[in-house]
């Protein structure tokens, strides 16, 4: 599953999306992330700032699943498997990009997000349904 141009554009201009993440219990977890964008069509970058229950989740489940603050610009769910950088190339630009935004930010990792399945969570007949 490819991310199209238009759901890239949208996720680099959106400023929040929203992560889910589960534990190794299943347990769920739902929190807004500020600095999101995609590296290419098939891998979102997340940058761990404040993640603590979420962070530690990732690490015992890597699946997850983000949707847009603002579904009417991208009414799109994408799911996948996450990898987890604590160091190098995408941990150093993570840190630039988020020290950009706000020179006190510490992240603590990237989150990359692979992308495997793409859902419509537009309202009406089409909601959930899985993108081709």
């Amino acid at each position: 599953m490819v991310l199209t141009t238009e759901m890239m554009d949208a996720i680099e201009k959106s400023n929040v999306v929203f992560l889910a993440t589960a534990n190794k219990h299943k347990n769920p977890n739902l929190v807004p992330i500020g600095l999101a964008r995609p590296l290419d069509d098939k891998t979102i970058l997340l940058v761990a700032n404040f993640m603590n229950k979420t962070y530690k989740n990732l690490k015992e489940n890597p699946k997850a699943a983000i949707v847009i603050g603002d579904v009417t610009k991208c009414p799109y769910q994408f799911k996948g498997t996450v990898k987890i950088h604590e160091s190098g190339k995408y941990f150093d630009d993570a840190v630039e990009w988020a020290k950009s935004v706000m020179t006190q930010l510490e992240p603590k990792g990237a989150v990359l997000l692979n992308v495997e399945e793409i859902y419509s969570v537009q309202p009406g007949p089409e909601a959930g349904k899985k993108v081709d």
